[in-house]
């Protein structure tokens, strides 16, 4: 038995690529990563983002979304969260943008923050994927109403839309954070654009958070 049509995905497909074309908290989250920690933390933070975006579908498909989507409270405080989280990151590689230059130096251009593992940059990317208000919304709202009532499964649906959703999340948001480290390694060869470049990957982070704390309130 066929759990959705190929119409129906198609349909979700170009919605979901039409949506993620727009950049949103998560790809200025990794452009800001990239310019101030290389590609290796930028891609990280890329599967953290998707990692934290597929919790969101998980949570839609078991019913936890409707509320989310519903409640102004536990909007809001999730949204604020995540603006928070943003702001201290930001703020962390500002403070940390003279560091740049002596980890290049050792040879690692990926990974400009010594203290920042893998884990950490994954941790720190599902934090920002699971508090995306563009991300809650879209999976709240516009998920459901691509399931195939009749067909039933629609749980099984809403995980298939969802996968859909992040492999073209995962290829786009890549290919902007492999641009932003691109241009960081010429930044690179000065000590002093390096450290610029760092703290406006900070700024970036900053200004982000600001602006999901400040915009898209629920009514």
């Amino acid at each position: 038995m066929t759990l959705m049509s190929t119409d129906r995905l198609l349909a979700f497909a170009a919605m979901s690529f039409l949506l993620i074309l727009v950049p949103g908290p998560s790809v200025l989250f990794v452009i800001g990563r990239a310019l101030a920690q290389g590609r290796r933390a930028a891609l990280t933070t890329v599967v953290g983002n998707t990692l934290g975006a597929y919790a969101l579908v998980v949570a839609v498909a078991l019913g936890v979304g409707s509320v989310v989507e519903r409640s102004i409270v536990v909007f809001t405080t999730l949204k604020l969260v995540g603006a928070a989280y943003l702001i201290y990151l930001g703020v962390r590689a500002i403070r940390q943008r003279r560091s740049l230059q002596t980890v290049f130096e050792k040879g690692d251009g990926d990974d400009a923050d010594p203290g920042a593992g893998t884990l950490r940059t994954l941790r720190e990317g599902f934090v920002v994927g699971v508090a995306n208000p563009k991300t809650i919304v879209f999976f709240a709202a516009v998920l459901p109403q691509f399931v195939d009532r009749e067909a039933g499964h629609a749980a099984l649906q809403m995980l298939l839309l969802g996968l859909v959703f992040n492999v073209i999340a995962v290829a786009s948001d890549s290919v902007w954070g492999l641009a932003a480290s691109t241009a960081r390694t010429w930044f690179a060869r000065s000590p002093r654009r390096l450290a610029m470049v760092g703290g406006t990957g900070g700024l970036a982070m900053v200004g982000l958070g600001v602006t999901v704390a400040v915009t898209g309130r629920k009514e």
